[in-house]
């Protein structure tokens, strides 16, 4: 029988995957599939992310570098090189997850500001690097990356597919790519979370030294959890890489970074479906200010900030707490 939390995980998976079948309905043009397959790509990003800040009580602020380094590793490996897709993706990914071990090792052992500064220090080298590799990278005006391969196909966002006799183009063949991997990483994210790992994991966030007390290795979980989140932004940016067809380091840049640690604090941390909704809002919110012009920085920043006044805890858990209090209300009443 399934315990609640099975229950819980496996309801919120099949109302993403409702949500994902039915939002075609509502994509008028293929600058709306774009803006959903970005964030759906940032989306499975942050989802890696949490793991290491919402559940580990580590902090990143060089996330980006690891999703550039992926995102450039496959446009090497593909352009460069000649190799397909696919290997690409994952050899970049065992590639990234060994250098987050391998810089993960000594900075996990920090805390507080000076492990944010070591992460974010990590976040700038990477991006120092791929603007001054110009031979490899192209430099600051970037590189170019070829179409994604996968049985057989190769996915251009101008192309036209044959699905299940069904005509789809471009855009709509690379929504479903980017809807299989969201919820791919979902599946697993939540999986993990419930685990042994998980529950080390949940424990060194509480406390170090009372996890240490009971036999918790806590350098490895941390280490560990720094590696997969590495991974998952490894695999999410080679996948931006080629639906965006050329890159440059902006890609690991600063902002980017600050970008994704928003979205898991505005979502909600230690919420897997809490911050798909931060990635939501943080990629919707530009669209819709975007009529204020030069104000639409200011409102911007102004929205986050009385979100994060009024809403500490983040979007997802703060509407299921009010909603869940309300029906209990409504039930005590009705009793």
């Amino acid at each position: 029988m399934l315990n609640r939390f099975m229950q819980s995980r496996l309801r919120g998976l099949v109302i993403l995957a409702l949500i994902l079948m039915i939002l075609p309905v509502f994509l008028g043009n293929p600058f709306h599939y774009e803006l959903v397959i970005q964030m759906a790509i940032i989306a499975a990003t942050v989802v890696g992310l949490n793991l290491l800040v919402g559940f580990a009580g580590q902090i990143s602020l060089g996330h980006a570098g690891f999703f550039g380094l992926g995102a450039y590793f496959t446009g090497i490996a593909t352009g460069t090189y000649g190799w397909s897709s696919v290997p690409a993706l994952v050899v970049g990914a065992v590639v990234v997850g060994f250098i987050a071990w391998v810089v993960g090792r000594p900075i996990l052992r920090l805390k507080g500001h000076y492990l944010s500064m070591a992460t974010l220090a990590v976040g700038f080298i990477i991006a120092i690097i791929l603007n001054n590799e110009r031979a490899l990278t192209g430099g600051p005006d970037g590189m170019p990356v070829p179409a994604f391969e996968i049985f057989g196909w190769e996915l251009s966002a101008f192309g036209r597919y044959s699905l299940f006799g069904l005509e789809i183009s471009g855009v709509q063949a690379w929504y479903i790519l980017a809807s299989v991997v969201l919820l791919l990483a979902v599946w697993f994210a939540l999986n993990l979370i419930e685990s042994p790992i998980g529950r080390a994991l949940r424990s060194v966030k509480g406390s170090e030294v009372a996890a240490s007390v009971v036999g918790v290795n806590t350098a490895k979980y941390k280490s560990l959890v720094f590696v997969i989140s590495a991974i998952y932004a490894s695999i999410m940016g080679s996948l931006y890489a080629h639906f965006q067809g050329f890159i440059t380091p902006a890609v690991a840049s600063f902002e980017f970074s600050i970008l994704f640690i928003t979205m898991v604090v505005l979502g909600g941390m230690g919420s897997t479906f809490g911050v798909i909704l931060g990635a939501v809002v943080l990629k919707l919110l530009p669209q819709v200010l975007a009529d204020f012009q030069e104000l639409e920085t200011v409102m911007f920043g102004l929205i986050l900030m009385l979100t994060m006044i009024f809403m500490p805890r983040g979007l997802l858990p703060t509407l299921t707490a009010v909603i869940a209090k309300r029906m209990r209300r409504k039930a005590g009443g009705e009793a």
